[in-house]
Formats: C-alpha cells, structure tokens, sequence
C-alpha cells in the first residue's frame, strides 16, 4: 500500500486543516500550483450515479493512457 506526499511528509499523521490547505501550494507540475478548496458539504452516504450521469462525467475526464487511474485530467464545465 502506498502513501501520498502529505502521508510521507507528516509522518502518515493529519494536522489541521490550515497546514493542509497550505503544503501543495509549495508544489508545483510544470510550472503550475495547484488550486484547493476545502468543501464543507456533508454527502449523502449511499448516493449512486446512473450510467447515464456517469457518462457525463467520464466525458470531462482525460486519463493518460501509462497511468489510467493516477493521472487524470478533469475538464471544466
């Protein structure tokens, strides 16, 4: 099982959520940072999308055919 960056920085622990937020900024991919948000919206547990709406979204998706699910493009609305 592998970790992610912020797992491996602080040491697999969770702080709060102004460190967070804060950590990516100092990351970059060819020369852009990354944009975050932190949502505070409670979701329904259980909540499923049909096939259709999930055709929706997998059309504003661009996956990089070397690593499908790891790099993923997510085209605006």
């Amino acid at each position: 099982m592998g970790y992610s960056s912020p797992a491996l920085e602080w040491g697999a622990k969770l702080v709060d959520v102004e460190v967070m937020l804060s950590w990516p900024s100092s990351m970059t991919w060819k020369g852009l940072y990354p944009i975050l948000s932190l949502s505070k919206t409670v979701y329904q547990k259980g909540i499923s999308l049909t096939k259709k709406a999930m055709k929706q979204v997998e059309s504003r998706l661009q996956r990089n055919p070397l690593l499908p699910k790891w790099d993923i493009l997510i085209q605006p609305l």
